[in-house]
């Protein structure tokens, strides 16, 4: 059990000035808006100096003006549940992007996608294999070629006839390129 200090007035002043801002951040995280969490953190602070009296020492005195902070911020979103939320019209939705294509997008997207893997099948597997090794695992040639144990002049050559082939192979059937 702490002991309960004697002097208030000085015991006040130290807890005001050791926990007046993380107190106001606390309650701020609670009831989210700034000038409220001022007022209800000076009301803590306010309750406690009026119910010092009782305060057994049972923890630490700044627990005890946080717990006082936690049920003024608890009561106070119970009185006033319109407080908790704000409430936006749909306008506020106009400038954010949506993160997904519309569903007509995201039909010719999956149909690019299954077409090209197609055409990448349809290559020869040492084209396809340089192709993916620089394309879509973004090695440089160099890298490639040591991974390979080829020529650096033979995995320029095939990763070229393989984009030629793709390039072709869309422009013969009239489809976008993906690339």
């Amino acid at each position: 059990m702490n002991p309960v200090p004697t002097h208030p007035e000085i015991v006040f002043r130290d807890l005001m000035q050791q926990h007046r801002t993380r107190l106001v951040h606390f309650v701020r995280r609670q009831v989210g808006d700034d000038a409220e969490a001022e007022d209800l953190a000076q009301q803590a602070f306010a309750d406690a100096a009026r119910a010092y009296a009782g305060f057994r020492g049972d923890s630490q005195l700044s627990t005890w003006l946080y717990g006082i902070a936690l049920n003024l911020a608890r009561n106070h979103q119970a009185r006033s549940p319109s407080r908790r939320h704000r409430f936006e019209d749909a306008s506020q939705l106009d400038d954010m992007p949506c993160g997904r294509p519309d569903p007509s997008e995201q039909c010719e997207l999956d149909q690019l996608m299954r077409r090209l893997a197609r055409e990448l099948d349809a290559l020869s597997p040492d084209m396809r294999e340089v192709l993916w090794l620089v394309s879509v695992d973004e090695l440089a040639y160099e890298d490639a070629a040591a991974r390979l144990s080829l020529p650096v002049g033979t995995v320029r050559s095939r990763v070229s006839r393989a984009r030629s082939q793709l390039r072709r192979r869309f422009l013969r059937s009239g489809a976008a390129l993906p690339f």
